[in-house]
This record gives structure tokens, C-alpha cells and sequence, in this order.
């Protein structure tokens, strides 16, 4: 099997450099190229051809927000770094396919790039809970607020489907774990995304481990 081809993109080049020597000892990792936000990135994946995308947005995300947003021209799976968890929820909208801390071993983002690599989203834990719609403001006393907003009970069904989404499997995997059809997977995953009252799968699984429906 062929290494994966990792393209490294940061404005400081002192973060392209380390990022290349932290990564160039993992198993099944191969960086082909380096460049910065503000290069022609379009150019650059057609250069190196990478199989997938590793962004440090470095200590201010917003600054290279407006190039993150011209992310989906390059069709590759990108990975996004974040040293905390403010920007989460606006770079996740920009639809990044991984994030993960600027802090994380070598082991972790190689392990993390190669399931992007597979076809998987990959988001550290630590971003989770920002990637679901913020808690609503405290009412006045007097009135009750539950925790959670009451769920309508789940098939055992849609149970392993949402066991199998918080493993970050896509639909065609799920569907060859439990025997049945894509179709039927979709069907079950926009159940599960209802009841949760859920905008994204992520969402549906936060919102499933608060309630004690899976363990993370």
C-alpha cells in the first residue's frame, strides 16, 4: 500500500516545518509538499497531488478564514488545526473534513489523516460540544429550563446505527456492518438527526452522549 500523500499548509513557516518533521516518521505518511494560506492552492494540490490536507490556522484562525473558505475548490479531504475551541463551530461551517488540536502527537494526527484519507471525518473531542447550537440564556426566576429537550425514544435499530455514527462511519460502511441497505442507512441516520432534533450527524452525536444514549 502506498503512503498518503500529505500536503501542509500554514502561514508561518516555521509551523510548515515542524509539522513536516513531526509527521515524517509516521508509518503510511508521506508529505509531498508544503505551502502557505495565501499561495495558489488550487495550483498547489495540483502539484503535489496530495491525498489529503493538513491547516494549521495557527494562534489567529480568523486570519486565514477567507482562504479556508476556498477549501472545497482543492477536492481533497482537509484536516483543520486549532489551538482552541472558539473557532470550531465557524471553521466546521466552511466544511472541513477533520478537526484537531494543534497540540496533538504525532501518533494522533497520522492516525487522524489516514482515516481522512479512508473516507472518515475526524473531530477531537475537545471541539465537540462547540459544534452544537449554543444553550439558550437563563429565563427570569420562576421558570423551569430542562437540561435537554425531551427526545422521542429510539428503535434499537436507529441505537446501532447512532453507535456506528459516533464511530464516524459513513453510510456505506454502516450498511456493511449491519446487512441492509445505503438506502436503509439514510433513512435510519435522518430518523436518529429528527429525534435528536439535530442539524449534522456530529450534532446528533454530542447531543446522544449528553443524554446518556452513547459513551464516547
Amino acid at each position: 500500500m502506498l503512503d498518503l500523500r500529505v500536503l501542509v499548509i500554514a502561514e508561518d513557516p516555521l509551523a510548515r516545518a515542524g509539522l513536516a518533521a513531526l509527521l515524517a516518521g509516521s508509518p503510511g505518511i508521506n508529505v509531498v509538499g508544503r505551502a502557505a494560506a495565501v499561495d495558489d492552492l488550487l495550483a498547489a494540490r495540483q502539484a503535489y497531488r496530495p491525498d489529503v490536507v493538513l491547516w494549521d490556522l495557527g494562534h489567529e484562525p480568523a486570519r486565514d478564514l477567507p482562504h479556508v473558505a476556498a477549501l472545497a475548490e482543492l477536492n481533497v479531504p482537509v484536516a483543520l488545526l486549532l489551538s482552541n475551541a472558539e473557532a470550531a463551530a465557524q471553521v466546521w461551517r466552511l466544511a472541513p473534513q477533520g478537526l484537531l488540536r494543534r497540540d496533538a502527537p504525532p501518533s494522533q494526527l497520522a492516525a487522524a489523516l489516514i482515516a481522512l484519507g479512508a473516507g472518515l471525518a475526524v473531530v477531537d473531542t475537545t471541539f465537540l460540544s462547540s459544534l452544537i447550537s449554543p444553550a439558550p440564556a437563563a429565563e427570569p426566576p420562576g421558570w423551569s429550563i430542562p437540561a435537554e429537550p425531551p427526545v422521542e425514544e429510539l428503535t434499537a435499530r436507529e441505537l446501532e446505527v447512532l453507535h456506528l455514527m459516533a464511530e464516524g462511519l459513513p453510510n456505506k460502511t454502516i450498511a456493511i456492518r449491519l446487512g441492509i441497505s445505503e438506502h436503509t442507512v439514510k433513512f435510519h441516520v435522518n430518523a436518529v438527526m429528527g429525534k435528536l432534533a439535530a442539524e449534522s450527524r456530529t450534532e446528533a452525536v454530542v447531543r446522544a452522549t449528553r443524554l446518556g444514549l452513547i459513551l464516547l
